[in-house]
């Protein structure tokens, strides 16, 4: 008898976790990742061995919880060719259904800038591509991590254009 109050109550227990797992899982899930695009680009410093570019990426929050984003690490392609990469600790809150722009600095090498200004000549737009991962204040269950993958394409006809 006192072996089936123990197997009962092990099984309360047990259910009780497993329950308590689904509803938390239920409460944090992610149903959408934040949305990651490239807001702004300048060139800072071009030197003899590498190019300095300060970039700004906006950041969408489509979630019902707020995110605390620790740091930031990626990478920008113009046209499949690597222009430039680099890493932030910026800490950043982004509430929930809200959105942020964080800076950061990136960096790149001579001949990178070059392979990316000869394959843009002779365009009117330009491809480009940021992937990378935002760190997170995680806990228990939530992500300390979420990778991101974006496209987008700039027209360069109004630098074209342009009259200096």
């Amino acid at each position: 008898m006192r072996c089936f109050f123990r197997q009962r109550g092990v099984m309360s227990v047990c259910m009780g976790i497993f329950i308590l797992v689904l509803s938390a899982c239920a409460m944090t899930g992610q149903n959408e990742p934040p949305r990651v695009t490239l807001s702004s680009v300048k060139i800072q410093d071009i030197n003899l061995f590498e190019a300095v570019l300060h970039i700004e990426m906006r950041v969408v929050n489509p979630q019902n919880v707020s995110y605390d984003i620790k740091g930031i690490d990626c990478v920008l392609d113009l046209d499949n060719v690597r222009l430039a990469s680099g890493v932030s600790n910026t800490p950043t809150h982004i509430a929930s259904l809200k959105s942020s722009v964080i800076p950061m600095t990136v960096y790149s090498s001579v001949a990178d800038v070059a392979k990316c200004i000869k394959s843009l000549k002779g365009k009117e737009a330009v491809n480009y591509n940021i992937k990378g991962k935002l760190y997170l204040e995680g806990g228990f269950f939530k992500p300390s991590m979420i990778a991101f993958n974006t496209d987008g394409q700039v027209s360069l006809k109004e630098f074209i254009d342009y009259k200096f």
